[in-house]
């Protein structure tokens, strides 16, 4: 807008983005671990998509976004971004409810810390009362020390947290999947067989798919 001839540029962040026939939610910046491999340590976005943010949105920015979109023709919405979805895990619930209300498939992409994340909760029995339908685990390491090494999670224990949080989806009926960045430092092999003994689907991803979003 122009007020006085001075040109005031007004800056509109990107809640949602489209990839892979899939529309992606971009609900936080922030997040519990500090991967030596993420996107968020080399460039703002993907995809073409700027996705800092001036402010984290609310659930009803979200919903209103959303509400006049043809929904319906994307595989899926999925909870993902510059950031971990489950420190907005209120918001991750109620516009899960929003979509699955207008049978809406939802995934969510995380780092399965949401039990340290979001204390006192069952994460697992909410996101499954939400209707999730789907939820994809960045595993990154074949080992507690690897973990901590290569992800620099906040948390104590972060790496027990996520196979406990594997296994509790799998066990609840949400579809699992765990995910591998493909970079020298993990052991793929034992990624994938860590995988088996989880019983979940396992899906390695390249360097450049090392943002918060995943195909």
């Amino acid at each position: 807008m122009i007020i006085s001839d001075v040109i005031i540029l007004v800056h509109m962040d990107t809640i949602y983005y489209e990839a892979y026939k899939n529309l992606y939610i971009n609900l936080t910046n922030r997040c519990s671990a500090d991967c030596t491999f993420c996107i968020r340590n080399f460039a703002d976005g993907v995809h073409g998509y700027n996705l800092k943010l001036s402010k984290e949105p609310s659930t009803q920015e979200v919903i209103e976004a959303l509400e006049n979109m043809d929904l319906s023709k994307y595989k899926e919405i999925v909870f993902t971004g510059l950031g971990e979805p489950t420190l907005r895990f209120d918001v991750v619930l109620a516009v899960t409810r929003w979509l699955k209300s207008r049978n809406i498939k939802v995934r969510l992409d995380t780092n399965g810390q949401a039990a340290l994340i979001n204390p006192g909760k069952d994460v697992i029995l909410e996101l499954k009362n939400a209707g999730m339908d789907s939820v994809s685990v960045s595993l990154n390491a074949e080992s507690e020390e690897k973990y901590n090494k290569l992800c620099r999670p906040i948390h104590k224990n972060a790496y027990g947290a996520v196979l406990e949080f594997i296994r509790k989806a799998r066990l609840a009926g949400i579809k699992t999947r765990v995910t591998v960045v493909n970079v020298p430092e993990i052991d793929l092999k034992k990624c994938e067989k860590l995988t088996e003994e989880l019983d979940v689907e396992f899906h390695v991803r390249a360097l450049s798919e090392a943002a918060s979003n995943e195909i």
